[in-house]
């Protein structure tokens, strides 16, 4: 069944591995064009913005509106995490990124075209993180000798609060203490899960699917929508 899939990500971010055979190299959107075209070829529904689509002609306001009704379309959103994702100089309230994110979980009323008072539900949300220029994900993703088993550890003081609140956040987690004194998170404890880019684009179906899996949980997450939390880092 197609999805109707919204993606937040930073327009302009240089800092990322070359998917194209640009000399220039690529930016986060050239990613957003691979899934944009691996959603044409699917039942998927993309319904954020296409590239070379002009906004100029509008205020930050009228931008909003339009991408609030885009979100509020859809049932699923998509972050791109890259490098350059955050622009430390300005608050986070300020910045595209948390304030999609935001609004994609929330229950939001509109009228429809007859009138009527119609409410989404939350929307399903998947993080996936793209590779620096190096083809490294070390910027964000690192494994670790935690257990003997090991461990990947999110860095998550490169990501918006809002999307690192929405980790680890699963009400009753199952967790195993290491002898080091961290901690294993296993199963889906975050409501908003980090795939690798390399392993969600040759997969995207597999990724949807569990991210509207863990939507239908939902109220076994503590679910926080605003834009000003706490950061930290956990392991997995």
């Amino acid at each position: 069944m197609g999805r109707k899939i919204f993606i937040s990500y930073k327009y302009a971010d240089k800092n990322v591995y070359n998917i194209t055979e640009s000399i220039w190299g690529s930016t986060v959107r050239n990613y957003v064009d691979k899934i944009e075209e691996t959603i044409d070829d699917s039942d998927h529904i993309y319904k954020a913005e296409s590239d070379g689509e002009d906004l100029s002609y509008l205020s930050e306001d009228q931008i909003w509106e339009k991408l609030k009704g885009r979100i509020y379309d859809s049932t699923l959103t998509i972050v791109l995490i890259s490098p350059s994702m955050k622009e430390g100089f300005k608050e986070e309230k300020d910045q595209w990124i948390p304030r999609e994110v935001s609004y994609s979980l929330k229950a939001i009323s509109r009228k429809n075209k007859n009138g009527d008072t119609v409410t989404s539900s939350e929307n399903a949300i998947l993080a996936v993180a793209v590779p620096d220029q190096s083809n490294s994900y070390s910027y964000y993703l690192n494994n670790k000798n935690c257990c003997s088993s090991g461990c990947r550890m999110l860095s998550n003081d490169k990501v918006f609060n809002v999307m690192s609140k929405n980790m680890f956040n699963l009400k009753e987690p199952n967790i195993k203490n290491c002898d080091d004194g961290s901690k294993i998170y296993y199963g889906d404890y975050s409501y908003i899960s980090v795939v690798k880019w390399e392993d969600f684009i040759g997969n995207i179906d597999s990724y949807i699917n569990k991210a509207y899996e863990i939507k239908d949980n939902i109220e076994n997450y503590n679910i926080y929508k605003d834009i000003s939390w706490y950061i930290s880092k956990k392991a997995l």
